[in-house]
């Protein structure tokens, strides 16, 4: 039995779901299929119902919730998303990352901690006593011009033959009338190069050298979009783009906004007009924190979409929407805050957003990843009054 019919067959046996009524079909069902109800919710028309997302758990949030109900081989997200019957969404191959990563090498190990360089280059160390899971990171392999040249650039090989190996005649069947969304990934134009550098690393580079900083994102770019004309060649039509930048906190983006709209604004524009050449109207990113200094740069750029919108970041799908009427679409925006306190907070914060999903191009879900201080019974509650209050 492959993996989705055994989400499927433990989804239907489960007692939880079927105690919050979350197996119960809709209350409305005009016959849409998954991608005509995207469509139509983006594009503010009505619809039966709007798409039933979310966006994750922290894994120890799904070791809490082993022991309060939910089935052990519920144990990663993808598998989570098919056990709660989240809406599928179909994603389009396309090679854009490092090739070859770096070799993976453990440095030191000690009782306490394990210090490595990963595959991705930065040298890390992780303390065993379980007390934090994020590691503390050390060095990063992007560090000025020469390291770029030498060590980045040439894991970014726009004709390395590797980036075209795949069965396309497979992909082009597969996405024959195909009637899920239709999503290509667009990468990211700063927030790798965070991830290169370290938040440290890539402030200083912007003071420092700026034109360094103009050339790599141009480089990213340029392989972005041949990619992505590449893949798209054997899809009839594409929806959406789906990329991410995370380079904002609770006060704002890393890099001025004034930078940022010279940096990435080109490169946003011309990922955006090779999704509309084909048929794609829309184009996401996922950016925590308080993305508002940025918002008018991705809409100028045609980047439609803000996503995961942390309220307590400061980032208000309501708000938003008052701002920028129908030229922004959202999806996320549930603050996840009140999930660890009560069904009446629970309530309350879904009332909060209902006249702007019922309003269309909303999609809620929880903004980030639930975290473990949410109980597995207060997240089914939430499910149950979302899918309520929204058909879903």
């Amino acid at each position: 039995m492959d993996v989705h019919a055994r989400m499927r067959e433990l989804r239907a046996e489960d007692t939880n779901l079927k105690a919050y009524g979350l197996l119960a079909p809709p209350t409305r069902d005009t016959g849409y299929t998954h991608r005509e109800r995207w469509l139509r919710t983006m594009r503010f028309q009505s619809v039966d119902r709007i798409p039933n997302w979310e966006f994750g758990y922290w894994d120890e949030t799904l070791v809490r919730w082993h022991e309060e109900g939910l089935p052990k081989e519920v144990d990663n997200n993808w598998k989570a998303d098919i056990f709660f019957g989240f809406d599928p969404v179909a994603h389009v191959p396309v090679h854009m990352g490092w090739h070859p990563g770096f070799e993976h090498k453990v440095l030191e190990d000690t009782e306490r901690y394990t210090t490595y360089r990963g595959g991705d280059g930065v040298t890390a160390m992780v303390y065993k006593d379980g007390t934090s899971t994020i590691p503390h990171y050390i060095e990063f392999p992007l560090k000025d011009r020469k390291s770029w040249e030498e060590e980045i650039k040439p894991r970014l090989n726009i004709q390395d033959p590797v980036r075209y190996e795949r069965d396309w005649e497979a992909v082009r069947t597969q996405f024959a009338n195909c009637d899920l969304p239709v999503a290509i990934g667009i990468g990211s134009l700063f927030g790798w190069l965070r991830n290169w550098m370290g938040f440290e690393g890539v402030a200083v580079m912007c003071m420092d050298d700026p034109e360094l900083v103009g050339e790599i994102v141009e480089h990213v770019t340029d392989l972005i979009v041949t990619m992505m004309e590449y893949s798209l060649q054997y899809v009839e039509k594409v929806d959406f783009g789906w990329g991410w930048e995370d380079i904002c906190f609770n006060h704002g983006p890393i890099c001025s906004p004034k930078l940022f709209r010279q940096w990435c604004g080109p490169g946003y524009k011309r990922i955006t007009d090779v999704l509309k050449k084909h048929g794609g109207e829309f184009a996401l990113t996922d950016c925590d924190g308080n993305i508002n200094e940025l918002i008018d740069i991705w809409l100028d750029n045609g980047v439609n979409i803000m996503f995961p919108l942390e309220v307590n970041g400061g980032t208000d799908p309501v708000a938003l929407r008052e701002k920028y009427g129908q030229r922004i679409k959202l999806a996320g925006g549930v603050n996840k805050i009140p999930l660890a306190k009560g069904k009446k907070d629970i309530e309350q914060e879904l009332e909060r957003l209902r006249v702007t999903a019922e309003g269309g191009g909303f999609i809620p879900h929880v903004d980030h990843r639930v975290p473990p201080d949410v109980s597995y019974e207060n997240y089914l509650y939430y499910l149950k009054v979302k899918k309520h209050m929204f058909g879903m």
